[in-house]
């Protein structure tokens, strides 16, 4: 697919001035993605959506509407976009600064085809991501993907996101999983103090994860272009030592 439509469809989701933040590689690794997705779709179901523009809109579009709400760009002083680190610090001194003393961690559970993982690192590349699916030939395809874009820091887990319980992330992300409700306390308890839960979800999921996790600070669910359903919400954990019930399973 060329590398000018991708951005074309890309643009609602972005908008200015972050639309032109995607590079000509950004743009080539999604049309490369893309070429892989569907070759490999005809093998193992990664996706029903059959058509090159609708992946760009509906997987790419919605992964890169939540990348740009969790990490904003600013510019340095030489007009270099860079990113601020989204959360505090934890265990140092540091809160509110540029200068970062580890990657922000970022977890993506139920990856499947890699979104929105995968996206939010071509966005953000200095993150360090893990793609957590626990089905083999999906995390097969992950694992060419990531090969394929030459993606750095970037750890697959063949497993089931309950089974990471002992690791926090700053930031995990949750799309379109099976038995969303058992999987919310799974996926909370894996955020950091001060980390934060991003959901893409239909409207009529937001009662469950509000009334599932009601001890973390939720922000405005923000509509996704194109959609007249689905949206973005994003939950903090506030609490030092937060315990939230392991109970979900994935």
């Amino acid at each position: 697919m060329q590398s000018s439509r991708i951005a074309e469809l890309l643009d609602p989701f972005l908008g200015e001035p972050d639309a032109r933040r995607l590079t000509p590689d950004a743009l080539q690794h999604i049309s490369t993605y893309i070429n892989l997705l569907q070759r490999w779709n005809a093998r193992v179901n990664l996706t029903a959506i059959r058509s090159e523009e609708e992946i760009v809109t509906r997987h790419f579009g919605e992964s890169l509407f939540a990348a740009r709400h969790l990490f904003p760009g600013n510019k340095n002083d030489a007009g270099v976009p860079h990113f601020s680190p989204p959360l505090r610090e934890v265990g140092t001194s540091i809160v509110g600064s540029d200068i970062t003393t580890r990657r922000t961690k970022v977890a993506d559970i139920g990856s499947g085809a890699g979104f929105p993982g995968i996206p939010i690192k071509l966005w953000a590349p200095e993150i360090s991501l893990t793609l957590i699916e626990s089905n083999h030939k999906k995390a097969t395809f992950l694992r060419e993907v990531t090969r394929a874009l030459t993606l750095t820091n970037v750890n697959i887990q063949t497993t089931r996101a309950e089974s990471l319980a002992d690791i926090k992330f700053d930031v995990v992300t949750l799309r379109a999983v099976e038995r969303f409700e058992s999987i919310l306390p799974t996926a909370a308890s894996l955020v950091a103090q001060g980390g934060r839960l991003a959901l893409l979800i239909g409207q009529t999921q937001l009662s469950q994860a509000h009334s599932s996790l009601p001890a973390l600070n939720w922000s405005r669910p923000i509509s996704i272009p194109h959609s007249q359903s689905r949206v973005l919400t994003i939950a903090t954990n506030p609490q030092e030592g937060n315990q939230v019930s392991k109970s979900g399973r994935y």
